[in-house]
């Protein structure tokens, strides 16, 4: 059974990057055709697709947050890593990552909170 955990800063002061690792066991991240993807859910609204990074390593952006968005992973830990840049308030949230097939399979989600 494969298991995600995320893991980051808590607390991001505006104008930074926030780096966020998830960390993949039970399955590799190589695996066809699974997609690893990044979510967040700022308070008081609903789920929002960061983006996602695919068994071959392609990326993939949701527009709204192409411009600060980078995905990347790194095979030999079984990881996959989200960076947002210039963050602002608007981006303090729970972040989650993903499985995604047929089916999703979450971590259980960080707070993030951007605050000076």
């Amino acid at each position: 059974q494969v298991q995600l955990q995320e893991s980051g800063p808590g607390l991001v002061k505006p104008s930074q990057t926030l780096s966020l690792t998830c960390t993949v066991s039970g399955g590799s991240i190589t695996t066809s055709y699974y997609y690893w993807s990044w979510i967040r859910q700022p308070p008081g609204k609903g789920l929002e697709w960061m983006g996602a990074i695919a068994y071959s390593g392609s990326t993939y952006y949701s527009p709204s947050l192409n411009s600060r968005t980078s995905l990347s992973r790194d095979t030999s830990k079984n990881q996959f890593t989200l960076q947002l840049n210039s963050v602002t308030p608007e981006d303090t949230a729970v972040y989650y990552c993903a499985r995604v097939s047929a089916t999703w399979d979450w971590g259980q989600g960080t707070q993030v909170t951007v605050s000076s």
